[in-house]
């Protein structure tokens, strides 16, 4: 019988900056975009680690670039692969490919079905199917390149305006919070011109930042599992430059140059409980209703009143970032190779169906 396998499909950087340059944009432009990819730089630093916990646990580890996946699903055996994927992507990215090639293989996979590799990389779709849900999600207009495809909302706030497929950190300076509709249009301009993508305009929500993060390295854990902080890192929100100088490349960059600081993270249960409950009942809602599972990432803003407000969800969280490790340090007293290696095992030695 062949040895079970964990093959972990990534989008290196380099790879992306490269397509986006052949396509036109600019080094600046193609740069920040990349910055999205930043796990697959910092966890390829860790490729050795994860390596050595699979083979404690008779499982061989098969990191796989994306542009190499296709004939490495294809010629896996169905019965001894599990096929992680660390990156989605419709648009700038790509690796929401490689969940579907998994499926046609019949092979097995870690994380929500494929169909929600794209979903969650259109902020403004995933918010209206959200909202459907039920879900407290802010409502949302739609620009492009100074036009109004769905019109702004009323706000008496303020409003929040950023890259539609890019996530809410690529693309956002600091007045992406603005005053008024018209001031978002210029930002949607600014935004077409350097990204080619539309603008998301929400009412702005006050509040800090809350990142609940789940990995079921039980294959039968639920929403008790998912941990909830709040990510105190000194500002109302993160922007494009703060982002890169927490991740990949650049990250390595500024911790090189003594430019690097991690956030604060800070239970919400142990000041808010009310919020960390509410949070949990979202959970507990978009697993069965969105299909969300395995592993996945919900970003919020929490108001001091326990006002919650969903932002957005992740099916690729940040595994190497600092809050998932925290996470799995606190929640399964595991490093980060660890706690890939114990999810995969504990998978892999179940039959398929």
């Amino acid at each position: 019988m062949p040895q079970p396998q964990l093959v972990l499909v990534y989008e290196p950087e380099d790879a992306c900056r490269n397509r986006l340059a052949a396509q036109g944009f600019s080094e600046r432009h193609a740069l920040e975009i990349s910055s999205y990819l930043a796990q697959s730089t910092d966890l390829a630093l860790e490729f050795e680690a994860i390596t050595e916990a699979c083979g404690r646990r008779s499982i061989r580890f098969v990191p796989t670039a994306l542009d190499e996946a296709g004939p490495v699903l294809a010629s896996a055996d169905p019965g001894a692969t599990l096929v992680w994927t660390l990156t989605d992507g419709i648009a700038y990215f790509r690796g929401g490919a490689a969940p579907a090639l998994a499926r046609l293989g019949g092979l097995r996979t870690i994380g929500a079905e494929d169909s929600l590799f794209a979903l969650c990389q259109d902020k403004f779709r995933s918010g209206a199917v959200l909202s459907a849900l039920g879900l407290p999600v802010p409502p949302a207009g739609l620009a492009r390149d100074g036009e109004w495809l769905v019109a702004s909302p009323e706000s008496a706030t303020g409003y929040f305006a950023k890259p539609n497929r890019l996530g809410a950190k690529i693309g956002i300076w600091p007045d992406s919070r603005c005053e008024d509709a018209d001031d978002a249009l210029v930002i949607s301009r600014r935004v077409f011109a350097a990204y080619r993508d539309d603008i998301v305009v929400q009412p702005y929500v006050a509040g800090r930042n809350v990142r609940a993060s789940f990995l079921a390295v039980d294959p039968n854990a639920g929403t008790e599992a998912l941990g909830v902080f709040f990510v105190d890192s000194g500002g109302d929100f993160q922007t494009m430059a703060d982002s890169m100088a927490l991740y990949g490349d650049t990250g390595l960059a500024a911790k090189a140059e003594g430019g690097y600081a991690e956030p604060e993270l800070v239970p919400v249960a142990a000041s808010q409980p009310e919020s960390d409950r509410r949070i949990r009942e979202i959970a507990d809602a978009l697993m069965p209703g969105l299909g969300l599972k395995d592993v996945f990432s919900m970003d919020f803003r929490v108001e001091q009143d326990d006002t919650v407000h969903l932002i957005e969800f992740e099916v690729c969280p940040g595994l190497p970032c600092f809050d998932f490790r925290a996470y799995c340090a606190a929640q399964w007293d595991l490093s980060l190779p660890d706690a890939i290696a114990e999810t995969a095992a504990r998978r892999l030695a179940v039959a398929p169906t």
